[in-house]
C-alpha cells in the first residue's frame, strides 16, 4: 500500500521537474526501483498470502465482507499496473496530469480496512 500511495506523489513532483534535468532523471530511477523492488514483489506476496488464506479457509468466501474486500484488492492490482504504465510514460519523458490519481489508492485502502476490521456484512 505504501508504494501505491507514494508513487503518485513522485509523479506529481516528477511532472514539475524540467525534462532532461538531473531531478527528472533521479525521479525516473526512484519510480522504477519503487515499482520493481518494492511494489511488485509486495503485490505478489499479498496475492499469494490472500489466496493461501482462502485456500485454508474457503468458508471465508461466504462472509459478506471478503468478496467486497477482494473486489477492491483486484481494483488496486489494476491501479498498480496502470501506475506502472504511467511510470513507463515518465521514463520516456511523457510527463502529464496527476492529482486525483493520488487519492484513489487512499480511498480503496479505507474501504479495505473497514471491510476487514468492522466486517459490516
Amino acid at each position: 500500500m505504501a508504494g501505491l500511495l507514494y508513487l503518485p506523489r513522485l509523479f506529481v513532483y516528477h511532472s514539475k521537474a524540467q525534462l532532461g534535468s538531473s531531478a527528472s532523471e533521479t525521479f525516473k530511477v526512484m519510480e522504477e526501483k519503487l515499482v520493481r523492488i518494492i511494489m511488485t514483489p509486495a503485490m505478489i506476496v499479498a496475492w499469494i498470502c490472500g489466496l493461501a488464506m482462502i485456500g485454508l479457509n474457503p468458508d471465508l468466501l461466504r462472509s459478506g465482507w471478503l468478496p467486497i474486500k477482494l473486489l477492491f484488492v483486484v481494483g488496486l492490482t489494476v491501479v498498480h499496473f496502470m501506475m506502472n504504465g504511467w511510470r513507463r510514460d515518465f521514463a520516456r519523458d511523457r510527463n502529464h496530469r496527476f492529482r486525483i490519481d493520488n487519492e484513489l489508492p487512499t480511498l480503496a485502502l479505507i474501504v479495505i480496512v473497514v471491510m476487514v476490521i468492522v466486517r459490516p456484512f
